[in-house]
């Protein structure tokens, strides 16, 4: 169902977000629920809407199980005689942890080395994005973007590296508030050592 929603007091703007009815029905009773079992009142003014509003939000945050990352790629693909790295850096991602359901965030870096064909460099953002909103790990994530550039792409090498923070390690546990996680993943020709430390240096370089 589409949900056309004005904003802006009139400025002309509006904003449409997609949900499946069931689902959101489903949801929705579910989160009553455990609002229910946490001790708290669901039929309480500032509460009434929230299983509602959670079911939504939910689904937004997870809405990648609906998106196919290798057809995104192919969606825009491109005969190209262009053999040098191409980077896409500094890409923003909101993921979700599996383990507690709390949100990691960060930045992913991608790289490929097109062998006869190139992508639309928007395409990269969408993978990460795709794969990103579902219940991840960093490692995960981290493979699945590598694996899926070099299958559809067969470039001559694809680099992918990730710097999140987690909740799950802010929030509860070990609680450290500044701790930074690193994954990379590498193939072809980022597995030579010249090649992936050009990479690097390009990634932690302020060009921009």
């Amino acid at each position: 169902m589409d949900i056309i929603t004005n904003e802006g007091n009139g400025c002309g703007y509006s904003k449409i977000d997609r949900y499946d009815d069931k689902i959101t029905e489903e949801l929705s009773k579910k989160y009553e629920s455990i609002l229910q079992l946490l001790g708290e009142n669901p039929n309480r003014e500032g509460l009434q809407k929230t299983p509602l509003r959670v079911a939504k939000s939910m689904q937004f945050l997870l809405q990648g199980y609906n998106q196919d990352p290798e057809q995104i790629l192919r969606s825009a693909l491109f005969k190209e005689d262009y053999k040098q790295m191409v980077i896409v850096k500094d890409i923003e991602i909101y993921s979700m942890c599996e383990h507690h359901m709390l949100p990691f965030f960060g930045k992913a870096h991608v790289a490929y080395i097109p062998n006869g064909y190139i992508t639309g460099l928007s395409k990269i953002a969408r993978v990460v994005e795709a794969y990103a909103r579902r219940l991840q790990v960093q490692e995960r994530l981290t493979t699945q973007i590598k694996d899926v550039i070099q299958k559809t792409l067969n470039p001559l090498g694809v680099a992918v590296v990730i710097e999140a923070q987690h909740m799950c390690m802010q929030m509860r546990g070990i609680q450290k508030q500044n701790s930074v996680t690193t994954t990379s993943d590498f193939t072809g020709a980022f597995l030579k050592e010249p090649t992936r430390e050009e990479f690097i240096h390009i990634i932690g370089s302020k060009l921009h």
